[in-house]
Parts: structure tokens; sequence; C-alpha cells
């Protein structure tokens, strides 16, 4: 199919294009996992996200005043380390819009890794995505892990309070200053080791969580006598589709004893109880603390996948 003769234009995002963006997101969705789960809450947080100027870091494509496409990059992660997110229609009369997309944000990507050896810029997508992947293959990039969304059903009658493991007490977040800030120093060390943890003070952990909607009494800490406090989970119920295990860790001497499978059906049934039907988590494939096995064993199943692929940035394209 050839491209359509109409013109493309191309412009920079501005907060006001927020329900446009979600209606692309959606529309991708329903054809790559099968219904829409793209909130606009969602989008209009990495709209204002601090680490983006999005008349520098944004791009809609316009084909005949259709939002086509939809490019985004940022920068927070680290020295020589950017994202990035990339949606296009599907069809090759899109791959016109794609590609230019691509071009823009990996010259931005560039710019804001200047400096820096080596640098790369990473972006995620379903593992049958949209995009043409021969687009990225072509320019270099290389998928180098993959992630699964799993989700599980939850019943009000099944999915009960848990018996805590001897000595366990937990606490949530929702009061005290101190215990977020604790919950943020549990979330660095338990997930220190795994693939692609990217450390963050805890003011742009803020911004990265997107906390002005974080509901903190969905937030919960861990402790053992003798030990202080051990595991952490951050759980979040903002989502239209399906309530949201965000970060589940647990320090390493004490792993072993039952902690994380405790967390895990916790998150159950707190999220039972509030009337959601479905709980969801991301979990790296690759995980070498069992995580995939853990969410396994404890009724989660495969809700979609996504590739991680990566394009090193050479200084001069």
């Amino acid at each position: 199919m050839r491209e359509p003769h109409r013109p493309l234009c191309v412009r920079p995002a501005g907060p006001g294009d927020a329900p446009d963006i979600c209606a692309l997101l959606n529309a991708v969705d329903a054809v790559e996992i099968g219904r829409p789960e793209t909130d606009l809450g969602t989008v209009e947080a990495d709209l204002n996200h601090p680490a983006i100027d999005l008349a520098t870091d944004s791009w809609l494509a316009f084909r005949g005043g259709r939002l086509v496409a939809y490019g985004l990059v940022w920068a927070d992660s680290g020295p020589g380390r950017v994202d990035g997110d990339h949606c296009v229609l599907p069809g090759p009369e899109h791959s016109g819009a794609a590609l230019r997309l691509l071009e823009l944000m990996e010259a931005r990507a560039r710019e804001l890794a200047a400096g820096a050896e080596p640098a790369r810029l990473r972006i995620q997508l379903n593992v049958r995505p949209t995009l043409d992947l021969s687009l990225l293959t072509g320019r270099g990039y290389r998928g180098v892990r993959r992630h699964h969304v799993m989700t599980r059903a939850l019943d009000p009658a099944a999915d009960l309070p848990p018996a805590p493991p001897h000595g366990l007490a937990l606490r949530h977040c929702a009061a005290d200053e101190a215990d977020r800030r604790r919950a943020h120093a549990l979330v660095e060390e338990t997930f220190a080791g795994h693939h692609g943890h990217v450390e963050r003070a805890y003011g742009p952990w803020l911004d990265h969580l997107d906390a002005r909607h974080l509901d903190w009494s969905l937030v919960w800490i861990a402790s053992l006598p003798g030990h202080g406090d051990v595991g952490v989970l951050l759980t979040r119920d903002d989502r239209t589709s399906m309530a949201w295990l965000s970060h589940l860790g647990v320090r390493e001497p004490v792993r072993g004893r039952g902690i994380g499978g405790f967390l895990l059906r916790h998150g159950f049934a707190l999220h039972a109880a509030r009337g959601r039907r479905t709980v969801g988590l991301g979990v790296d494939t690759r995980n070498e603390t069992g995580a995939l096995a853990l969410y396994e064993a404890h009724g989660m199943a495969l809700h979609y996948a996504v590739e991680t692929w990566e394009l090193t940035l050479h200084p001069h394209g």
C-alpha cells in the first residue's frame, strides 16, 4: 500500500493534546493487547514530567488532520541513557510517520546524551507491535530484555487477608513522611540488582512515580524483630482497567522466608476488598530473584509481553 498523498505534519505535543494522545494509545492497545488500557491521567503525567520539555522532547505526527503517531524522549536515568515512547497506528500507510518520529527521537537523544560514552536510546514495545520492527532492526536497534505484564482475577470472598509469617508486622505509609522515605530506601535497596534499575534520590523518585496521584495508604512496609524493615509493597488503584502492584521487594538477608508471597497475597486482598476484579504487575522474565515463578505460583498469568529495544547513539548518527 502506498503512502497517502496528504502531507505529513509534525509538531511538538502540548498539555491540551493529552486526550488525542490517549485515544491514539488506546487504538494501539486495542490492536496489540485486545482492549484499550491507557488512562488519560497516565498520559497527562507523562506530558507534565519535570524531566521533559515538550517543545524539544515530544512529537505528534498528523496526516490529513488525523493523529497517526506519537513520540517522546526523556533523560532522567543517569548519564548516557535516554528513554523513549513511540506509538503509531497499524498499517504500512503509516510507516513514513513512524520512521520520521524515530529519526527525530534519535536526534534529540543524541543531544540529551552528548558527552556520555556509551550512550543509548531505549524504547519498550509490545512483542507484536503496530510498528514495523524492520524499521528498528534496519536502524541498528536490538532487543535486550523482555518483560511480562501479568494479571490475576480477584475475588473478595476468596482473597482474604493472609496470615503473616511469624513476627512479621505491616504498616502503611499514609501518615508519616519518614515512612515514605523509608519505602523509597527499601525500593532502592531491593531493586538495586535488577536489570535497568535506576538509582534515584527521593525527589526524582516521586517524580518518576507521579506521586501527585499516589495513595500512600496503599504502600506498605514489612518489618521483623531483630531485622527491622525487611520488605516493601507499593500498589496503585488509579488505573481504570485494573489495580496495579508497582513494586514488591524483600531485603536479601531475609529472602526465602515467605515474605514476598505474603506481601503479594496482601496486595490481592487489599484490592479485592476495594472492589477491584483484576490486579496486574510487570516482571522481568530473567529476574534472578525468582519473581516470575513466585507470581505464577500465586495464580498470575501472562497478559501481554513487552520487549525493550536499544540503539547505541553514535555522535554523528
